[in-house]
């Protein structure tokens, strides 16, 4: 990955002004970013096998479920998990409770700034999980909790829920393993929605139209997508699909313009949407069902691509109404156009960072797209991630910390993951289609 030089010290300037200049729009000063480019994890864990107290136990659980929390842990970019053959201290957790007493200096001698102990069971169809988390320079646990979840189901699941929980101990915000995304991918044939867990498992396809489908937009909380559809007489329109507590099928019934793209609030009650008003796509708000549409856009221009601020309050979008697409904010009524980014000619794609502190965007470079960051102000422009191929269609994690976004570095168009200080890239797909137009779901209720 080739990085610009001149990153790392925009970035720590923009630290120093996060004090002195308040978000135009909001009022209320941003927090200090922190940024540690291309350094090692914060924290060095160390992390004992389980001890199996089941009645009929079976040893390889215990050692699944740590290869499982280990990876969940390696992939927050917070920890670094310390290989075992280096323990001073046992392997294996003895007891939770009336155990031998935790020497804290066998784990800070390797280097561990905290220690997961353990044990699992499998009673009456059910797999529990009791995790005692230790600071270990402090000498002090930081968690006591107890996991449940049906035996039949994967294991992993519950090491992500664990897993996020540390990491909100050691950082104060929550994980994001638990987490999942939705993408669009031709794997199998036809652009189909699917979803993965956020580090690429267990990809699913959530529509089998065999139409085209693109631009998949989670509601807040998590069981539902908005998406666009050519699959009703080969036009685009809206439509949810949902895992229960909405109604899934079209949005937007008896509106037979062109529907582009629709965008799920904060709230989950509203939606921004990109619909056709004969000339060109203007940007439209509605009720989450799709009733109550209220335009937000009368100009001739091309308006698209939506982003909401974390507190619902304003939309980021692209319009070409200068004569090139160019990234604007306004108000949720509509008032208060101001446009965004000024370098560069070609400038779409706008995702709002759910702590507010950044707009990521994709720009043009050449004949290919790198991805940039400027702040809601605009008075810091910086790139995120630049390659010789295009990486396009940035995300953000729940926890700010991450974005998700498509690239054709490697010749078909894969998902990545990268950090908010441009490392730790990751490779999320591999050999299987095209795939696109990434979107990260909420944390899991």
């Amino acid at each position: 990955m080739r990085r610009t030089i001149g990153f790392v010290a925009a970035l720590l300037i923009a630290v120093a002004l996060a004090g002195e200049a308040g978000a135009q729009f909001g009022g209320d000063a941003r927090a200090p970013v922190v940024v540690t480019p291309d350094s090692e994890r914060s924290y060095r864990i160390a992390l004992q096998r389980f001890a199996d107290v089941s009645t009929s136990p079976r040893a390889s659980r215990s050692v699944d479920f740590r290869a499982a929390l280990a990876d969940a842990l390696e992939f927050s970019s917070v920890f670094a998990v310390i290989d075992e053959k280096a323990f001073l201290g046992p392997e294996v957790t003895g007891s939770l409770e009336g155990g031998p007493p935790v020497v804290c200096s066998d784990w800070t001698q390797i280097g561990a700034d905290g220690l997961v102990q353990g044990e699992v069971a499998v009673v009456e169809g059910r797999l529990g999980v009791a995790v005692r988390v230790w600071d270990a320079v402090r000498c002090k646990d930081v968690i006591r909790r107890r996991y449940s979840q049906e035996a039949s189901k994967n294991p992993a699941i519950v090491a992500r829920r664990v897993a996020d929980d540390i990491v909100e101990a050691f950082v104060g915000v929550r994980g994001v393993s638990g987490t999942e995304i939705a993408f669009v991918s031709d794997r199998g044939g036809n652009k189909e929605i699917y979803v993965a867990n956020a580090d690429g498992s267990d990809a699913r396809a959530a529509t089998a139209n065999r139409s085209i489908n693109n631009f998949p937009s989670w509601s807040s909380d998590g069981d539902s997508i908005a998406y666009t559809s050519y699959r009703f007489e080969n036009r685009p329109l809206l439509f949810l699909s949902s895992r229960g507590r909405r109604r899934p099928g079209r949005l937007l019934t008896g509106n037979d313009r062109a529907q582009y793209r629709g965008v799920f609030g904060p709230s989950g009650r509203t939606l921004a949407l990109v619909v056709s008003t004969g000339t060109a796509p203007d940007l439209f708000l509605s009720r989450d069902d799709g009733t109550n549409l209220r335009r937000l856009t009368r100009t001739r221009s091309i308006e698209v691509s939506p982003t909401w601020s974390p507190d619902g309050e304003r939309l980021a979008f692209v319009s070409d109404r200068t004569g090139s697409p160019h990234v604007y904010m306004m108000h949720r009524d509509g008032s208060n156009v101001k446009r965004l980014t000024f370098d560069g000619s070609y400038n779409t794609s706008p995702s709002w960072s759910p702590d507010g502190r950044w707009i990521a965007y994709e720009t043009r470079v050449g004949g290919q797209f790198d991805i940039w960051l400027i702040d809601p102000d605009g008075s810091v422009n910086v790139p995120l991630i630049t390659h010789p191929r295009s990486d396009e269609g940035p995300a953000w994690a729940p926890d700010s910390r991450k974005l998700v976004f498509s690239s054709t570095r490697r010749g078909r168009a894969d998902l990545y993951v990268v950090d908010l200080d441009g490392s730790n890239l990751r490779r999320l797909t591999q050999g299987a289609g095209n795939n696109t137009s990434p979107a990260w779901g909420p944390y899991p209720k």
